[in-house]
Parts: C-alpha cells; sequence; structure tokens
C-alpha cells in the first residue's frame, strides 16, 4: 500500500481546495434540474442516496474520487477486515489491535475476512440461540416457574446507545410479552425509575462490560443486586454477563450466563456482536438478530467497491470531507424522518465523534487539517419545529444528511385531505431538502433564504431488521473511511480517560473525608477545591 500520510500532501486535496473557492451554486436558478438530481443518485444494500442537493459537480466529484484513490481507503479497509493492527499510533503506546467487527457479521460468505474472529462470533451466536430456546420453551424459568418477561441492560458508552438505538428502531418487531429497559446512568435516579416498575420475579438483567471494570455500570450493577436481594430473590438466577473471556464478570457464581466479547471489536462498533444481540434477541427473536446481521454483512461486502458512485459509504465519507474541511462548516445534522430512530443520531454521535475526535495523525503528528465534526440531530418533523430555523437563515452552515423510508414499520395509516401521513413525513423530508438547497428571494429580508445549504438524503423501502443492519453499517463504514482519509487512528479513545482518573482522584477524596476527621484533599488542592465549591465536602 503506498505511502498516505493525511490530506497534507495530497495532489488530490490540493485540487479540492482549488475548487471550494467556487462550489456549485445550489441556489442559482436552474441549479437542481431534473438531470442533475437523477444522475446524482447512488444505490446500495436497498437504499438510495440522492446528493444533487450537495455543492458538487463533475470537477469535485473527479477530484473526490482521486482522494478515495490516493488515501487507499477501501484497501484499508479492506486491510481492516482482514485483520491488519490498525488500532495503534506507529512509534508510542497504543492498544495495538485489530478492528474486526465486521468479522461477527461475516458469517453469509463462504470465505470470510477473518475465519478465526467470526468463527468465535458464531460460537457466541450458537450459544445465544440455545439460551433463548431455552427461555421460550420454559426451561428457564424463576424461582416459581414463571417465564420472563422483561430484560434489563446495564451498559454505558457503547454498551447502551447502540443497542439502545437498535431496539427501539426496532421495537415494532417486539415478540409478544418481551419488553426491555436501559440503565446507563450513574445517576441512581435512573436505576431506581427502571426498577422501580418492574416485577423483578419474572426480569432479566444483562450486565455489558468488557473489561468488568467499568465504574458506572458495576456501581448500576450493586443496585440491581440490591433491589432483587430486597425482594427475595437470588440475583444469580436472574444477572447475564456480556464480558471479556476469563474477565471477572466471567463468573457463573454470579451469572445465569455469560456471553463473550472481544478486543478486537471497539465499544462503539459491538453492538452486532454479543453487546447487542442478547437483548435484541431477547425482545426480537434469534432470527431478527440474523437479518440485522445479514443486512450488515451485505453492506460491508458493498463498501468495498473503490467507484464512489458505486459505494454510498465512501461517497458519504467524501462528501463529509468536502463539506467540513473544504467548505469549512463545522457540524453535521443528521435527521432521520422516522420516530423509530430517535436514539441513532445519538449511537452515531458516539461513533463519529469518539472514532474521529483526534487530533493527531497515525504517526504521532498535530493535525494540519480538521478532523471529525461535530454530530447532532433529532427526528423530523419535530426538529422542523426547534432547530431547522437555524440551519435554514442562521449564520452557520450546517450540512444535514437525511434519512427516511418509503413506507411506515406498521403499515397503519389513513388519507387526510388526499394523502396519507406517511405521505406528509416524506414530502417534508424532501421539502426540507430542496429548501435549504435553492433557498428564496424575497424583498422582505426577514423572509428571505440564503439557500446553498448542502444536505443529502439517504432512503429505504421499510425499516426492517435487515435494513436497520444496512444502514448501521452504511454508517459505520463511513466513519471508518473518513478515518483513513484524515489518516487517524478511528477505534481508540483516549479523550475519555483524563475524566475517568480525575473521577476516581475525587470518588477517593470523599471517602477518605467521611471515614477521616480533618481531611483536607491531600495536597490535590484543585480537586480538593472544586468539592468545597460544590458543596459535598
Amino acid at each position: 500500500m503506498a505511502e498516505y500520510r493525511g490530506l497534507a500532501g495530497s495532489p488530490a486535496w490540493e485540487e479540492l481546495r482549488r475548487l471550494a473557492k467556487a462550489p456549485f451554486d445550489l441556489s442559482r436558478p436552474g441549479a437542481l434540474s431534473r438531470e442533475r438530481l437523477l444522475a446524482l443518485r447512488a444505490e446500495m444494500a436497498g437504499f438510495s442516496l440522492l446528493y444533487g442537493t450537495e455543492r458538487v459537480d463533475g470537477p469535485v466529484l473527479a477530484a473526490l474520487q482521486r482522494l478515495a484513490d490516493e488515501s487507499g481507503a477501501v484497501e484499508r479497509f479492506l486491510a481492516m477486515k482482514r485483520g491488519a493492527v490498525i488500532n495503534r499510533i506507529e512509534g508510542y503506546e497504543s492498544e495495538n489491535r485489530m478492528v474486526l467487527h465486521t468479522a461477527v457479521r461475516d458469517l453469509f460468505r463462504p470465505d470470510p475476512c477473518h475465519p478465526q474472529a467470526t468463527a468465535q462470533a458464531q460460537a457466541e451466536l450458537d450459544k445465544l440461540a440455545r439460551f433463548l430456546d431455552g427461555v421460550a420453551s420454559g426451561q428457564l424459568v424463576n424461582h416459581r416457574g414463571q417465564t420472563f418477561t422483561d430484560m434489563v441492560l446495564i451498559g454505558i458508552g457503547g454498551s447502551d446507545l447502540g443497542p439502545r438505538a437498535l431496539y427501539l428502531a426496532l421495537q415494532r418487531f417486539s415478540l409478544p410479552e418481551r419488553r426491555v429497559h436501559f440503565i446507563a446512568n450513574v445517576d441512581p435516579d435512573d436505576a431506581a425509575q427502571v426498577l422501580g416498575g418492574l416485577d423483578l420475579s419474572r426480569t432479566l438483567v444483562n450486565v455489558v462490560s468488557k473489561s468488568g471494570s467499568t465504574l458506572e455500570t458495576l456501581t448500576n450493577e450493586e443496585l440491581a443486586r440490591a433491589a432483587f436481594v430486597r425482594a427475595g430473590l437470588d440475583p444469580g438466577r436472574h444477572f447475564l454477563a456480556v464480558t471479556g473471556k476469563g474477565g471477572p464478570m466471567d463468573n457463573p457464581a454470579r451469572y445465569l450466563a455469560s456471553f463473550y466479547m472481544f478486543d478486537y471489536i471497539g465499544g462503539r462498533y459491538s453492538v452486532t456482536s454479543m453487546v447487542g444481540a442478547v437483548i435484541l434477541g431477547f425482545a426480537l427473536g434469534q432470527e431478527a438478530v440474523i437479518e440485522l446481521l445479514r443486512g450488515a454483512n451485505g453492506v460491508d461486502q458493498a463498501a468495498e467497491e473503490p467507484d464512489i458512485r458505486g459505494n454510498i459509504p465512501l461517497l458519504l465519507a467524501l462528501l463529509g470531507i468536502w463539506n467540513h474541511n473544504a467548505l469549512g462548516c463545522e457540524t453535521l445534522a443528521i435527521l432521520p424522518y422516522s420516530q423509530a430512530l430517535i436514539r441513532f443520531t445519538a449511537h452515531l454521535q458516539q461513533c463519529d465523534m469518539e472514532s474521529n475526535g483526534k487530533g493527531i495523525d497515525r504517526q504521532g503528528q498535530t493535525l494540519s487539517e480538521k478532523s471529525g465534526p461535530i454530530v447532532w440531530g433529532e427526528p423530523g418533523t419535530n426538529g422542523q419545529h426547534a432547530f431547522y430555523q437555524l440551519i435554514h437563515q442562521g449564520t452557520t452552515v450546517v450540512p444535514v444528511e437525511f434519512i427516511g423510508f418509503q413506507e411506515s414499520q406498521f403499515g397503519k395509516d389513513l388519507e387526510v385531505q388526499g394523502t396519507s401521513s406517511q405521505d406528509k413525513l416524506l414530502a417534508n423530508l424532501l421539502a426540507q431538502s430542496l429548501a435549504l438547497a435553492t433557498g428564496q428571494e424575497h424583498p422582505n429580508p426577514n423572509r428571505r433564504f440564503p439557500g446553498n445549504r448542502p444536505n443529502c438524503v439517504l432512503i429505504g423501502e421499510r425499516l426492517t431488521p435487515l435494513a436497520m443492519g444496512a444502514l448501521l453499517a452504511i454508517y459505520e463504514a463511513k466513519i471508518a473511511l473518513q478515518g483513513f482519509i484524515w489518516n487517524i487512528n478511528s477505534f481508540d479513545q483516549e479523550g475519555v480517560q483524563l475524566g475517568k482518573v480525575l473521577a476516581t482522584r475525587l470518588l477517593s477524596h470523599l471517602a477518605q473525608h467521611r471515614a477521616q476527621p480533618g481531611y483536607d484533599g491531600g495536597g490535590d488542592e484543585a480537586g480538593w477545591a472544586m468539592l468545597m465549591a460544590a458543596g459535598l465536602v
């Protein structure tokens, strides 16, 4: 693979910087012609990407293709799937791991990219199938011989956001009398509210922590165990673990069953592993989990296409770099026009910002160009009555990625004034895309819309487990491909560590203050002063 050190020094990037001085004007009369809107359309795995409302033209797209080729982004993606140790910084202490979240769904091709990792994933899926069969058949029951109806997932970060987002997205397909709940925040009110509304005797608790040492998760687990004990129940008959094999939570004396996650899968990329599969399998059934994996694998394979016009994740990655680096847009709004995707943007926010929020390259050098954008968003049409004012007429240009589906999940709709609710939802989505692009001239400056606001529309047929897997993998691949082009490590998260270290120090001060009269912080002036200022000591 040719040497590539990021945007600086890339001939294609220099050409893109030149083209960015006079980008395509979406707001000029006739700019959004039928020919343009139909031509700037890519298809993959049941989704279409409409990008005629981006500020690109033929020369920009050609330069973006050259940037993809120069960076070797697709080759690096393939190397990742085959087990290259890419979670590393050259010459410095780092995690030095493979990145194999794609391996857990590589079950549907005869030649998996990493057979050993895929075999491990298959073994865990088989274990999960046996467990779910036991729950469904009545072999696994509570002390009264009753079946389990509820499951609580205790985790945080990637052990919560992904599973929560996908469960909410696919809740329509839940099995009868199956409900799931989530506890993530170490705020005790979170656990109290969730546990207080459950029949604990018919509830399973799924504790997710790769290391078995995540402070928030362990604290919430103890709160939950105490609630079961108060109810006269043995936690060992109700608690499950998703954790590292051989770790502190891999303990049959404390857990009814244990499922394994592996070091080569980062938390924010782990939802298609046992991290998400256990709770989704309980809620939706094993077949839905398989369909989710099948959808993701379809994209994993299609994302190997080097032509950007036939590779939606790669095209999204490059359009994002064009908007962020070349046009100077600091943020990205991801706006799903599907209520089921109410927490999907929150998951993508973590996946993107924890992955590509880096200030150094793979060689440990300070970046000369910006890395990842700020990612945010909420479902439409609700957002139209909240923050769309700023994205239409504010002084900050916010690129938008809209997500929509041609059909609703439930199919329960009716026509009002000649159109259904789903028609109105999609009309609003497409109208927002056009309005952001074209704007509106008006003699009243208060009613003038500047337009030229770049956006694209990702649209599928219907949000099913198969489609959800594909949608998830589109964004996972986009994030990884962008990282390769920026020449950063998208697979570590050192930025979260300092706060954890300082929180542990402050907790130590609180414990010592309560145990030792006269304790004054042990020389940690700033930490002790912060506790004093907050009224905690």
